[in-house]
């Protein structure tokens, strides 16, 4: 293999990989908050400020897997 195919298929693996977590940690973290608030919607306001820092730093990590994609040459 040439030295650009195989930087190629480790940018697609290292952003494939990288974002494979957080989306999962995403999903999970959104549909615990929605089912809680579902269940008690009065405290609606107590939990989407977290959700939304949770989610926020989640992203955070597939931020830094792209970042990692752009330094590989």
């Amino acid at each position: 293999m040439e030295h650009a195919s195989v930087v190629a298929l480790a940018k697609a693996f290292a952003i494939g990989i990288g974002s494979i977590g957080p989306a999962l940690a995403i999903g999970k973290l959104v549909a615990k908050a929605m089912e809680a608030i579902g269940r008690n919607p009065e405290a609606s306001g107590k939990i989407f400020v977290p959700m939304l820092l949770g989610a926020a730093f989640a992203e955070a990590i597939a931020i830094y897997a792209l970042v990692v994609v752009f330094t590989l040459k």
